[in-house]
Order: structure tokens, then C-alpha cells, then sequence
């Protein structure tokens, strides 16, 4: 076995190549490899929308980023992307890699960046293809500390390396300046701290997102029995959702989509007295922010991906799912899948109530 001097630590480097929802997971790893070894730098790879979150949270004392629009193009761009990519990380020689993404590219990645120290999953997520090979020379479970859910996949790193789970969850507390630039917003929209839910119907992928109509009708009973307004959140690719329940919602609405940074997004989220959302990056950045989260699943188990640390609900219709999707659903894909369209208006409304009736208690004795 591989002996580890963690003495001799001056920086590590996470592999973390996803989307927003596993960046806040993996903050998890950074936190604790922060707290066991003072002074270590930890540079992320990510895409580059992330760099400015994740150093100003101090998740990340610097990000080498990648543009995932050339990842995605022709072999060419995805070739010259990659060599400039490789070619910054090899200039910080780092100590050790850390690959919890766990792809082919990834693990190419951690093999030419020359780390004396590679940590990867083995076995792999998926079998490895004729030439591909595993570099890494510390090999670590699929998910660590006999634990199913997802951000155990990305904390397998501290079981291996013999590190101490002091922190299990996500938290990730707006900045000063974050929390002035939400307020003002607020205000600007005669919004009340606490006094709102935040709403995102988007996601990264079409079978995951519940219907538009059905988040207006849902929202309008809710705000009818709470009192509570409703602020739709999200990114600038998701406002054709935004304006169907604009369109369909027979009371007042603020849409934020498409006008808040991440930074500002989350401290909105701080403010808000409740989440409902599609499983999405937006729903474990509010679990982070300590908000309470009602969470819309299809296909994919929240066992393994439901917000973890603060009150939550997570819906999901009973499986096997009758396809409600017809040629748009890939019943072996859960990004492709659409059993969320079975989620339907009453149970979403009761799991809020729910929620906002649980954390009322809670709430009343912090008091």
C-alpha cells in the first residue's frame, strides 16, 4: 500500500468536473481535507462559472477552469481545451489528486497531471473501455463510510486517505455583501426576508423538470393559504419554463430567472422561508444555505441525491413508472426519464405544509 506523508501536503487538486449541485457536495471534501491538513492550497478543476463561487466561499484557495462549450465541440476545440488545461495544472505541481468525477476524461486528466499522489473510485462508475485505465495509485470505494447517499461517493477520498469525517453536509453561508445585495433586492420587490418561497422549475436536464403549469397552480394555492410570496429562481437557459408560470399564475409572481449570480443566489436563497424545486444544483445550494427544501424527483432516487443537512421533503412518484413521457422518456437514464410528471399538485402543496408547519416548531424553540 501506498504510504501517505500528509506532512509533506503543499497543495491538492479535486477533479469536480459536474454541475452546480455535485460543486456544493464536493465542498464537503474540501471542508474536511481543510480542517486535516492547515495550510494545504486546494485548487479546483470545474467549469469555469463556478471559479468566483468557489474561491470567494473559500471552498477553493483557486479554481483552473474549463469552458464546457468546447469540451463539448468537435475533437479539435475538445483536444486544445484539454492540453490548456493540463498544461496550467502541471505548473502548480501538486502533491496530491483527487478524481471524483470519475469519467474518462477525468481520469485522463489525473494521470497527466503527474501527482505523486492519485486517489481514484475503483471500481469505476462505469466498466473502463479497451485502452482506458484507472491512474490512480490510491484506489477508494465507490461511496465511503457505509454510507448510499451521493456526497458519500465524493467524501470516499478522507476513508482512504485515513482522514476524519468531522463535517457531513454542506454549509455554505452567504458573505456580508451578498447578504446587502439580497435584501436590496428584496426591497426593490417589496419581498420580505422570510417571508417567500423560492421556486426553481428548472434542471439540467428535461426529465427532471415537473411541469410549469402545475408549479403555477401549486403556487397559487400556497400563497393563498400562507401568505408566503413566490420568487422564481434559476439560470438564464431556463425562462421558457419561467414564462409558462408567469403566464399560468393567477397571483403575483417575481421572476428572478436569468438575473442573479451565484453569489447573489445564494444569499437569496438564505432568505427564503422555504425551497420547492426540481432536483437541481439551485436545491443543495438552499440545503446549504440551512433553507428548508421540498425536492421534486422522478427517476432519480433522492436516497442518493435528496438535499442532505437542513428539514427536507423529498417527492417522487411510486416506481416502476408508468411512462408519462412517451418517445421523450429513456427508461434506462434518469437525466431522460420524465416520472416527475407524475408528481401531481395536492401532494406537493401538502408537502409543503408540512415542511413550513415542522420548521414553525422548530423555529419557536429556537426562540
Amino acid at each position: 500500500m501506498l504510504q501517505i506523508s500528509p506532512t509533506s501536503f503543499r497543495s491538492i487538486l479535486i477533479l469536480q468536473t459536474k454541475f452546480m449541485g455535485d460543486i456544493v457536495l464536493a465542498s464537503v471534501l474540501a471542508k474536511n481535507l481543510q480542517l486535516e491538513y492547515p495550510g494545504v492550497r486546494i485548487v479546483f478543476l470545474c467549469d469555469g462559472g463556478f471559479a468566483g463561487f468557489l474561491t470567494a466561499h473559500g471552498i477553493a484557495a483557486e479554481v483552473v477552469s474549463f469552458s464546457r462549450a468546447r469540451m463539448r465541440g468537435t475533437p479539435l476545440q475538445r483536444g486544445r481545451e484539454l492540453v490548456r488545461a493540463v498544461r496550467t495544472l502541471r505548473r502548480h505541481r501538486f502533491d496530491m489528486v483527487i478524481d471524483i468525477t470519475d469519467s474518462k476524461t477525468s481520469r485522463l486528466v489525473s494521470g497527466l497531471v503527474r501527482a505523486p499522489i492519485r486517489v481514484g473510485h475503483y471500481p469505476t462508475e462505469r466498466p473502463l473501455r479497451w485502452l482506458e485505465r484507472q491512474p490512480a495509485n490510491v484506489r477508494m470505494k465507490p461511496f465511503g463510510f457505509g454510507e448510499k447517499h451521493y456526497l458519500f461517493r465524493y467524501l470516499s477520498p478522507l476513508e482512504v486517505l485515513g482522514v476524519d469525517l468531522r463535517v457531513r453536509a454542506p454549509a455554505i453561508r452567504p458573505l456580508p455583501f451578498e447578504t446587502t445585495q439580497a435584501l436590496a433586492l428584496l426591497s426593490k420587490h417589496h419581498l420580505r426576508p422570510n417571508a417567500f418561497l423560492a421556486v426553481h422549475a428548472g434542471a439540467s436536464f428535461s426529465g427532471r423538470r415537473w411541469q410549469p403549469e402545475r408549479f403555477a397552480a401549486a403556487i397559487e394555492r400556497i400563497s393563498s393559504e400562507t401568505g408566503l410570496d413566490a420568487v422564481l429562481i434559476g439560470g438564464p437557459d431556463e425562462n421558457e419554463a419561467a414564462d409558462k408560470i408567469m403566464a399560468a399564475a393567477r397571483t403575483p409572481v417575481v421572476n428572478l430567472v436569468g438575473a442573479l449570480s451565484l453569489e447573489t443566489l445564494l444569499a437569496l436563497l438564505k432568505e427564503a422561508r422555504l425551497f420547492v424545486g426540481n432536483e437541481s444544483g439551485p436545491m443543495h445550494m438552499a440545503a446549504a444555505a440551512g433553507t428548508p427544501v421540498v425536492g421534486l424527483f422522478g427517476r432519480t432516487n433522492p436516497v442518493r441525491w435528496g438535499p442532505v443537512g437542513v428539514p427536507s421533503i423529498s417527492l417522487r412518484p411510486s416506481m416502476p413508472c408508468d411512462c408519462v413521457g412517451g418517445d421523450l422518456c429513456r427508461r434506462t437514464d434518469s437525466s431522460k426519464a420524465c416520472c416527475v410528471w407524475r408528481l401531481e399538485v395536492d401532494c406537493v402543496v401538502e408537502a409543503v405544509r408540512e415542511l413550513l408547519a415542522r420548521t414553525d416548531v422548530a423555529l419557536e424553540q429556537a426562540v
